[in-house]
């Protein structure tokens, strides 16, 4: 069990359908959390936040979603069992953030990467806490990654690389015990 950190946020794409690698990973990561006594926080609507939220409600879980009423949906998926509603994508990124206490990120499209850039300049600029992990999925994320070490060498111990389910539940317990 990973104790002290009740909350973990995870950042993905909509787009992902059941079958596809990052759906099925984060079906899989939402179950293993569930188990672990770990409730989710996500966005909410489909694709992994739909994969994770079902994973980990099969598996006894909770789920908040953090839904935005500026995107127009009729709210979130059948899986969500405490749903929190925003009103900007900028208040729900907020809220996102600040529910977590670790954040896994996922592959995803633009909206992952401005949640990722969120977490991590809060990290680089110290404004949260060392003892909130951000996870990446390595093989999706490392080009990014190395870029941003070619500016900066320094900006990227904020970021653990994990490429499996087993991988993000060691880190999450190696920094959160």
């Amino acid at each position: 069990m990973i104790e002290g950190n009740p909350f973990v946020t995870l950042f993905g794409t909509r787009k992902a359908k059941p079958g596809q690698e990052p759906y099925e990973i984060a079906f899989e990561l939402g179950r293993e959390l569930a188990v672990a006594g770990i409730t989710i926080v996500n966005g909410g609507y489909g694709g992994t936040m739909l994969a994770a939220a079902q994973g980990a409600r099969q598996a006894g879980g909770e789920v908040i979603g953090v839904t935005c009423s500026e995107f127009g949906r009729s709210g979130p998926n059948p899986y969500v069992s405490r749903e929190i509603k925003t009103h900007s994508l900028r208040e729900r990124l907020e809220c996102l953030v600040d529910l977590g206490k670790a954040y896994v990120v996922l592959p995803g499209g633009t909206g992952t990467l401005l949640e990722l850039a969120e977490v991590w300049e809060l990290k680089n600029k110290r404004l949260a806490g060392r003892d909130r992990p951000i996870i990446i999925w390595r093989s999706f994320w490392e080009p990014l990654v190395e870029l941003m070490r070619s500016a900066d060498p320094d900006c990227i111990t904020a970021i653990s690389p994990a490429e499996s389910v087993k991988e993000i539940l060691g880190v999450l317990e190696s920094i959160c015990g």
